[in-house]
């Protein structure tokens, strides 16, 4: 039977119950802003081991949800459908019994899917009582002011590049698997100019989809990263109009790349963000072939589709 039908609300002493009212808060947040959050990010802000545990977490909060619709007599989104697979960019099959209860949801066709469970995000972020849900379900909103994180972040700044930025940039233009992407992406282009003025500083390209790199080496501090972040956030927004701009098919996605592990402490910021980030990447001599990186950089002037 289906973890969404069995899981109790969240009002029990049960493991994921605990975990579901530690979870609400974190989704009631990321309601406020507008972003998705993925299966493991969210685990990582509650400390799970195991993100496929959040499966009785989230039925959990489906089910309260759905007794408070009752005692309302109002219709309470499935805030649980916030929280999406990586891969797919969507919830868990779980999230159809709160949608589509007389059909099943895992039989639909992709498209469809992604029909019904945007339907639902347009629901979630305009829906304007999330704070009197938490209040209702006796919790506290998250604090979400992260003011001295990004005074911080806005001063000292430093100049030029170092040669750790350098030789990471290149090892990630050179090897897309490890940072997760497909095995046939080309190889990356290194110092991509945008229309803004702004450069990538990795960029891989295919028919379908548009990824750009930020790297960060390990020399970077907390301050550094969190520029990192907020300059994935600004090259999102760029490449979305370039590609507007040029009517080209490909999606955009921007991946916050790490020598060192991401800092605890800015979990809660990069969730709420919505950045994606890959962390413990670390150059190997033996792997960089600089002669595939040098060629790309010197196809930097041609236009991106001549890379597919």
């Amino acid at each position: 039977m289906s973890t969404a039908k069995i899981s109790e609300p969240i009002s029990g002493d049960k493991a994921y119950q605990i975990r579901a009212r530690a979870a609400l808060p974190l989704l009631v947040r990321q309601a406020h802003a507008g972003v998705p959050i993925f299966y493991s990010d969210l685990a990582e802000e509650l400390e799970m081991p195991n993100p496929r545990n959040l499966n009785y977490v989230l039925g959990s909060i489906g089910q309260s949800l759905e007794r408070l619709s009752k005692i309302w007599k109002v219709k309470v989104p499935p805030l649980q459908c916030l929280v999406i697979n990586k891969q797919t960019g969507l919830p868990g099959e779980g999230i159809g019994w709160f949608l589509v209860k007389k059909e099943d949801f895992s039989a639909l066709p992709l498209r469809q899917k992604r029909v019904i469970v945007e339907a639902e995000l347009a629901h979630v972020f305009s829906f304007s009582r999330w704070d009197e849900v938490l209040k209702a379900l006796s919790l506290e909103p998250v604090a979400c002011d992260f003011s001295s994180i990004l005074k911080r972040a806005s001063e000292g700044y430093g100049a030029g590049e170092s040669e750790d930025h350098k030789a990471l940039k290149e090892y990630v233009a050179c090897n897309p698997q490890i940072i997760g992407l497909s095995p046939g992406i080309p190889a990356g282009v290194t110092e991509y100019s945008l229309p803004s003025g702004d450069s990538l500083d990795v960029s891989f390209i295919n028919k379908t989809v548009w990824v750009a790199a930020e790297v960060k080496s390990a020399v970077s501090g907390e301050s550094d990263i969190v520029r990192g972040l907020f300059q994935c956030v600004k090259y999102g927004a760029v490449m979305d109009a370039v590609l507007l701009a040029e009517a080209r098919p490909q999606v955009a996605r921007v991946i916050l790349v790490l020598e060192s592990t991401f800092p605890p402490s800015l979990i809660p910021l990069r969730n709420l963000l919505g950045i994606e980030v890959v962390d413990g990447i670390t150059p190997k001599t033996s792997d960089r072939k600089f002669d595939i990186v040098h060629s790309a950089q010197k196809m930097e002037k041609i236009e991106p589709v001549s890379l597919i």
